[in-house]
């Protein structure tokens, strides 16, 4: 994340990074090695976690803790990073003296225990129990309601101060959210080279071109990796969805981050029938929506070419494509339309796009994502464009 402050008239810019976590644990058996580092960030710690996730750890990190001759209490932070949860999770804190946060578990699990320790301001160890997302390296908490709609993120003072990625913990997830979290990842390199391609700034190149390399590791290792759990290919994907996603954020900032395929997502967050699908499926929707976007206001042959490719990707992987197989196919115009106005918010990072969209374009755009490249028209750059072809 970068926070970029003007500190006088010059042209002088204050670049504040928070670029990756203090300390990676990584390997088959991460767990059994992270004793000591846990037991020097406090001694009174509070794991935060969802049911699943604190079953599944409790075998490894209960008896590391008590082996270290730690205190430690365990809270279920619910279904989201609300709000609510999180006042909850605060007067824990306050009740057991907690002097450390340790999040397990998925990305919304994470997301509040970061926060949590932000606002606390307490260290925080992250803890992936899936590859879904790269919230266990960022410094960055999304907050939803307690209905499950996206509200607003918020930029933490630092990425965690310990990261443990056990392969062992991964593992125990389902292929569906190693898929998600592909999906996810790969957004970098569509959301990052639209909003910052161009960019002749150090740093900005270097995530840009992180993300380039993040898709062909993803494209090229994907498939084998689905089809061989826990070996070395599997290992170099997650190692790419948890990881390297992270650190392009870190380098590159929000601009780099999050754009139109993330902004679909939070919109579809807003309609009740989303709630079924993760995270990183909707992104990955949302990627193509954005490139339909570039081919019908600009007229683009290349997002045209890169839209067919992922396509044939998401075939071989599993990610949807359609309204229809995110589940959504039953859903009113209207509330498309909904999601369309969230997502196309005077705030939102569909505005990091080069050009301008309204919601009659990004809904046109959510109809059209599998449309075949040779039936397409010349630029379709009308505000009141409405496809024909919906394939929800």
């Amino acid at each position: 994340m970068i926070k970029q402050t003007n500190i006088s008239q010059a042209d002088t810019t204050i670049l504040s990074l928070n670029i990756a976590p203090t300390q990676i644990i990584r390997g088959k058996k991460a767990m059994a090695k992270s004793g000591e580092a846990i037991a020097h960030l406090g001694t009174n710690p509070l794991v935060v976690g969802g049911d699943r996730s604190l079953d599944i750890i409790q075998p490894y990190l209960g008896p590391l803790l008590q082996n270290h001759h730690l205190k430690f209490t365990q809270a279920n932070y619910g279904s989201d990073c609300s709000e609510a949860s999180l006042a909850n999770l605060r007067q824990i804190v306050t009740t057991q003296k907690a002097d450390l946060i340790i999040g397990i578990g998925g990305g919304k699990a994470l997301d509040t225990a970061k926060l949590l320790a932000h606002q606390c301001h307490l260290p925080i160890v992250t803890i992936p129990t899936s590859a879904g997302t790269c919230a266990a390296w960022t410094a960055l908490s999304n907050v939803y309601s307690d209905q499950g709609a996206f509200l607003y993120d918020v930029s933490l003072a630092k990425c965690p101060d310990l990261l443990i990625l056990d392969y062992g913990l991964i593992k125990t997830g389902p292929s569906r959210i190693l898929v998600s979290g592909i999906g996810d990842a790969i957004a970098k390199w569509y959301e990052a080279s639209v909003s910052s391609g161009h960019s002749e700034q150090t740093m900005t190149i270097a995530a840009v071109q992180q993300a380039r390399v993040l898709r062909d590791i993803l494209f090229q290792k994907s498939t084998v990796a689905l089809q061989e759990p826990g070996g070395e290919t599997w290992q170099e994907v997650v190692d790419a969805t948890v990881l390297l996603a992270g650190l392009i954020g870190g380098i590159g900032g929000a601009q780099c981050r999050t754009v139109a395929a993330h902004a679909v997502h939070n919109g579809l967050t807003h309609l009740s029938a989303s709630h079924g699908t993760l995270h990183g499926e909707k992104v990955a929707y949302g990627i193509l929506v954005q490139l339909r976007l570039e081919e019908m206001l600009q007229g683009n042959q290349l997002a045209m070419t890169a839209r067919q490719q992922l396509l044939k990707f998401y075939d071989e992987i599993g990610l949807p494509k359609t309204l229809g197989e995110l589940g959504l196919g039953e859903i009113t115009l209207s509330e498309l339309w909904r999601a369309a106005e969230v997502a196309c918010h005077e705030n939102s990072d569909i505005h990091r796009l080069p050009f301008r969209v309204i919601p009659e374009q990004l809904v046109a755009a959510m109809v059209s994502t599998t449309v075949p490249q040779e039936s397409q028209k010349q630029n379709l750059g009308i505000e009141t464009y409405v496809d024909t072809t919906p394939n929800f």
